[in-house]
């Protein structure tokens, strides 16, 4: 049964619009460092320098972060198992902003990989490590459905799917990283995209915070350890990419890349490929 999501209720008015001017704030933040990438893509009419395993990995992590937030969100019956494990007098953990976000960044995660098969993309392609990892995990959520769908035991499927999302976050990053490495530099990557993640992983911690202490309780945290672990590895990332972007491969470094980044005249000339990582 699904059901408008009821929250319970709130000790401080402040602490209530705290959390959520931190969530919607979160939102935004997440929500516009998509478009940096797309709207590039589009300029340049390439994807060259864009790792095509992230933008892959990172549509079945976001696709099963919708599927956690909107079915704990929205369902009855699964709160009511959250709530019988966590405590009848717990908040559920998701907010309208992570619905909303998660709804967007699938339909975003989708258009840039459109930009992927229609835009020059040189010698770059999704490696076979990529579409395995894809097919293993989305194996593994249709079988835990089919338990799941035997026994009802829905929160326990969430859990699978929290676990791919974390599993898709720590992995996704690896291979645009390395491929900064090797090229030495960040040409068509996005850093407003780095930056406006950061900001909202930072906003999502303290959206997190905000609930915990009106409640006098950490379940918030436990309870939804997806939404945790994600913004934490994400963070760890951006700060990793800041760091390539501003320390190791400075402007006066990528002036020098053979690879312009908007001469459509010279695109051609593809980096060296790093898609097998």
């Amino acid at each position: 049964i699904w059901v408008q999501h009821i929250m319970s209720s709130w000790n401080s008015v402040s602490l209530q619009f705290s959390y959520e001017a931190f969530g919607w704030f979160a939102f935004a933040c997440w929500s516009i460092s998509f478009w940096p990438q797309v709207i590039m893509n589009f300029r340049r009419k390439s994807v060259v320098g864009l790792n095509f395993d992230f933008v892959l990995l990172n549509l079945t992590k976001h696709s099963s972060y919708l599927i956690y937030n909107a079915s704990l969100y929205f369902s009855s019956a699964i709160q009511q198992q959250y709530k019988h494990k966590y405590g009848k007098k717990e908040m559920i953990p998701v907010a309208a902003n992570d619905v909303a976000f998660s709804i967007h960044a699938v339909l975003l995660t989708a258009v840039s990989l459109f930009q992927i098969a229609i835009y020059d993309r040189g010698s770059q392609k999704i490696s076979k490590i990529a579409w395995a990892i894809v097919a293993v995990a989305w194996t593994a959520a249709a079988v835990c459905f089919f338990i799941a769908l035997n026994n009802h035991h829905w929160l326990w499927l969430l859990s699978i799917f929290t676990t791919i999302q974390v599993t898709m976050t720590v992995i996704k990053y690896i291979p645009q990283a390395v491929m900064n490495f090797k090229r030495k530099s960040t040409d068509g990557w996005s850093i407003l995209n780095i930056l406006l993640d950061f900001s909202g992983g930072v906003a999502n911690y303290l959206q997190m915070a905000m609930q915990s202490i009106d409640q006098s309780s950490w379940v918030n945290f436990y309870g939804n350890i997806g939404k945790l672990l994600l913004s934490l590895v994400s963070i760890f990332f951006d700060i990793l990419f800041i760091i390539q972007h501003y320390v190791l491969y400075p402007e006066r470094k990528r002036k020098s890349e053979t690879i312009p980044e908007y001469d459509n005249a010279t695109k051609a000339s593809a980096p060296p490929s790093s898609q097998n990582v």
